[in-house]
């Protein structure tokens, strides 16, 4: 592994707007010993009810300076502001979530004893300090997912964020201060993934939360498990997009553009195999073709020149393992021009690939059972699509699908109260709704005899 530079540098144009300084050693101690003071002073003696009243707090400010902070992250990874905006507000929907459900999420549970003995019940109770090593893909809403649910359960963070997002990383642990969250609860600090290894393995730090790619997340589950570490990993995806039957065609492709192009194509859950019937197929690549050309004008860079160059990469092996593509104009910098891979066999070595980026790769197939097979013929298992006009086979082949999410008859249906997360080599372990509070609790056992 090697140190990174904390630096803002604006995909549209290459240039670097700021600089920050990688944490020294003695950054790192601070950091440890805050959230650790915090999680005895603080987390302990707290109620649910006050912790739900900062997270309020958290949402409010997410929504007062919603224009601020879209800024910063259209400066840092090239997102649109409206887009940005949308996510500022998304985030505050999490916070405001947890902070209204929190009581009845950790209330206490009673059990039911076989002997009839005097009575039991399970507590929720946090476990200490946490560390949260973020992507630069969605900067805010990465973090609410994982800091919303562990603050309001008493948990305390230590947040590492992408090198590419250093200001928005300030602008969170500025405004968790500014919420009322005391010293130590949230705290930012710009280590290299060395000193990730070493704050994994100090003993004041007791679970991992990684979103990334799966490579690191295999480096931050390694260095956990030698330490004896829960982790949650939300890792990469190659999520299929299911057409089996429609009634409108037109609106089964806009569905498909938006599952592949939102946030120029840089989403784990992003839909990047459309597996289409046979009969629907020419059809489909068509329109679905058009429409993906058509955004080249209206599409955001990708996140740095360098994540271009990598697709690049991906699509030319894609192109010399049998594919055929579809793109109009050439890569300019940090842009990348949308484009369409067909004729890719599924076990060409690129079709296991993740593409992260606009590009989509398109298969025919002639019957469910094949649609089914391609689909879980992946080592991903993140999320998923499936489109048919029959409700018994939504069901039926929605059941089959190895992954951790199905979305039926629609896209961009993610919500606060849902759980998000995959298995296989997506990763394991689960953010938002109800789940996503009970990740790092102290599920903890009361017996009292009679």
């Amino acid at each position: 592994m090697h140190n990174q530079t904390y630096a803002v540098t604006d995909p549209a144009t290459g240039q670097t707007a700021r600089e920050f300084p990688i944490a020294t050693s003695e950054t790192v101690e601070a950091a440890l010993a805050a959230v650790s003071e915090a999680y005895r002073s603080w987390s302990i003696a707290s109620t649910v009810a006050e912790r739900a009243d900062l997270l309020r707090r958290v949402a409010d400010l997410h929504d007062a300076r919603s224009a601020e902070l879209a800024e910063i992250i259209h400066r840092e990874m090239g997102k649109p502001l409206a887009d940005a905006v949308g996510e500022v507000e998304f985030c505050a929907a999490i916070y405001r979530y947890y902070a209204d459900n929190a009581e009845t999420f950790l209330a206490d549970e009673s059990i039911e004893l076989l002997d009839g003995g005097g009575h039991a019940l399970v507590r929720r109770q946090p476990i200490g300090p946490l560390l949260g090593v973020m992507p630069w893909n969605y900067p805010y809403y990465q973090v609410a997912r994982f800091a919303a649910p562990n603050l309001a359960l008493g948990n305390t963070i230590v947040l590492k964020h992408a090198p590419q997002c250093p200001e928005s990383a300030a602008a969170l642990e500025q405004l968790f201060a500014d919420a009322g969250f005391p010293a130590g609860a949230y705290v930012n600090v710009y280590a290299t993934n060395e000193q990730v290894a070493d704050i994994i393995a100090d003993t004041r730090i007791q679970a991992v939360s990684f979103t990334g790619s799966e490579r690191a997340g295999s480096v931050i589950a390694e260095t956990a498990g030698r330490h004896l570490k829960k982790v949650v990993l939300e890792l990469g995806g190659s999520d299929p997009f299911i057409v089996l039957s429609t009634d409108d065609l037109d609106a089964t492709v806009e569905a498909a553009l938006g599952a592949r192009l939102e946030n120029a194509g840089q989403a784990c859950n992003a839909g990047k195999r459309f597996i289409v019937a046979d009969d629907l197929y020419e059809p489909f690549v068509e329109k679905f073709t058009r429409g993906v050309l058509a955004a080249a004008d209206s599409l955001a860079p990708l996140s740095s020149s360098a994540a271009a160059e990598r697709l690049d990469e991906q699509v030319r092996r894609a192109v010399a393992d049998g594919a055929t593509l579809v793109t109009e104009g050439d890569r300019k910098g940090a842009y990348f021009p949308p484009g369409v891979l067909s004729d890719l066999s599924p076990t060409a070595a690129s079709a296991r690939e993740e593409l992260f980026g606009p590009v989509a790769t398109v298969y025919r197939v002639s019957s469910e059972d094949e649609a089914v097979d391609l689909a879980n013929d992946t080592a991903f298992g993140l999320g998923s699509y499936v489109f048919t006009t029959d409700p018994e086979q939504a069901i039926r082949v929605a059941d089959r699908i190895e992954a951790g999410m199905v979305y039926v008859n629609g896209v961009g249906m993610d919500g606060v109260e849902l759980p998000f997360g995959g298995i296989k080599r997506s990763g394991f372990g689960r953010e938002l709704g109800r789940y996503g509070i009970e990740e790092f609790a102290n599920k903890k056992l009361i017996r009292v005899a009679n």
